[in-house]
């Protein structure tokens, strides 16, 4: 059996639309936790940075997982995207949990890839599940594993070349390797207002899905693999 890779992209936003609707045990700790971010401008208060709460599992949700792989069908190789979204994200999170289980769960051969995946999005969807009582499927339990038995490829580690100075963004590598970019409705910084102030999930769930083609694309770039085109993208 030949690797096969799920890419994958989150989108996450604060688990209450407003400072105001924190419970208070939870008001207490993201005023710490506030502190703590905003000590270079004491200025802004904790209801002030309740927007970037969306970053940290400990206080946001995930909205949408769109996922991709590639795929040989009758009509030649496709790119096919799949997209798990709701406001529910126990709903979202066992969805996602069933596709891992069913057919992503032999760790000899598959594998996740996401861009700054192992800072961010691998450990979010463990620590949501976890929050949920979701038992972890293969790709995603590291427990006890060695560095090198970890099923997880990072395009941002593997544009790093061991450089740790700086982030470099999808968007930045997609412009880099003349690939379309997925910036070209929204970007990371809206998500909030698009959810919670437009009620548009659906918007969220597009430029997600429009990650997850970049991703894969930068992805073989990056390992010199023969690159798909938009016409081979097929939602699943």
């Amino acid at each position: 059996m030949e690797e096969r890779i799920l890419y994958l992209d989150i989108e996450t936003v604060p688990g209450s639309s407003n400072y105001q609707e924190l419970p208070e045990r939870v008001a207490k700790l993201w005023d710490k936790k506030a502190a703590i971010i905003g000590r270079n401008d004491p200025d802004l208060t904790p209801e002030d940075l309740y927007e970037r709460a969306g970053i940290y599992a400990e206080f946001g949700k995930i909205v949408c997982i769109s996922t991709g792989y590639m795929y040989r069908s009758k009509e030649g190789e496709q790119f096919r995207v799949t997209s798990f979204s709701s406001d529910d994200e126990l709903e979202l999170l066992t969805d996602f949990s069933r596709l891992l289980n069913r057919h992503f769960n032999d760790l000899r051969y598959h594998r996740l890839c996401a861009h700054n995946g192992k800072e961010f999005d691998f450990p979010f969807i463990a620590r949501r599940m976890l929050v949920h009582r979701i038992s972890l499927p293969d790709l995603l339990n590291l427990q006890g594993k060695k560095p090198w038995e970890i099923p997880h490829i990072d395009t941002m580690e593997m544009w790093k070349f061991g450089d740790y100075k700086n982030f470099t963004s999808l968007d930045l590598l997609s412009a880099l390797f003349d690939l379309p970019t997925p910036k070209d409705d929204i970007d990371g910084s809206q998500i909030y207002q698009v959810y919670y102030g437009d009620n548009d999930l659906d918007r969220i769930v597009k430029y997600c899905e429009k990650d997850v083609v970049a991703l894969a694309r930068v992805h073989r770039r990056l390992s010199g693999m023969p690159d798909f085109g938009l016409d081979q993208v097929v939602a699943v």
